[in-house]
């Protein structure tokens, strides 16, 4: 059995488990998709895989769904983080989108020397994350961070985690991933329009768990290297692989 709409909700879920919907979340399955008392929704929360449900109160104001059956277990992502600095509005939105639906398991926005933006909306940011997963039929939603220097984020960097550094400077070099790194806590870096600093990439280039990529022969819009990125690290050491 399967559902054609698929809802994110906060609360457990599990066999026979009653899921009330907030006022939105209401208007959108009764007054958007027209849904009736026995219509079936698809739920998850990211923790409990996803759920099939029915619908067992329905008003214009709230309603109450019934969890019937597990459909699908949770799968976790790698354990990857995408790290990346905002830019205008609607593409920032698209990195955060994309980072989602290919396998971050946490979305970080930094702020670089030449980052554009000083400031995010992060609950904006992670409702973005949220609609990912749902449209993609993901069961695991990452969480997007508030922004945060890279520098101090350097600082405080894990000794265990290898960080995939997207470098502009070596647009046409063949650098590629080591397959033996497999396994490991991984995060990906991409800079902002303007690129990195010469003071952060020399920084960057000689940390120890630091790995320099190129991504292509042509310099890539922020949005387009994220995608390119995730692809690249999935397909060498991802669960794609």
């Amino acid at each position: 059995m399967s559902a054609k709409i698929r809802l994110y909700v906060e609360q457990p879920l599990g066999q026979g488990q009653s899921v009330p919907l907030t006022r939105d979340q209401a208007h959108y399955l009764f007054g958007v998709m027209r849904l009736a008392v026995k219509g079936q929704v698809a739920l998850f929360n990211g923790r409990d895989g996803e759920w099939l449900a029915e619908v067992s109160e329905a008003g214009k104001r709230g309603g109450t769904l019934t969890c019937i059956e597990q459909t699908k277990p949770l799968q976790l992502p790698p354990d990857l983080w995408f790290l990346f600095a905002p830019i205008k509005k609607a593409r920032t939105d698209f990195i955060v989108e994309k980072a989602a639906e290919m396998g971050a398991a946490r979305i970080l926005p930094v702020q670089t020397e030449f980052t554009n933006s000083e400031r995010i909306r992060q609950d904006r940011l992670q409702a973005h994350a949220v609609e990912a997963a749902e449209q993609c039929g993901g069961t695991f939603v990452p969480e997007v961070a508030d922004l945060q220097r890279l520098d101090r984020l350097l600082d405080a960097w894990p000794e265990d985690r290898q960080l995939m550094f997207c470098n502009e400077a070596e647009v046409g070099s063949a650098l590629r991933l080591a397959a033996n790194e497999k396994g490991r806590p991984w995060a990906i870096l991409i800079g902002p329009e303007g690129g990195f600093s010469d003071q952060e990439r020399a920084r960057l280039t000689g940390l120890p768990f630091a790995h320099v990529v190129s991504l292509g022969p042509r310099i890539l819009r922020a949005d387009t290297a994220a995608v390119a990125a995730l692809t690249m690290w999935q397909q060498a050491l991802g669960d794609w692989a």
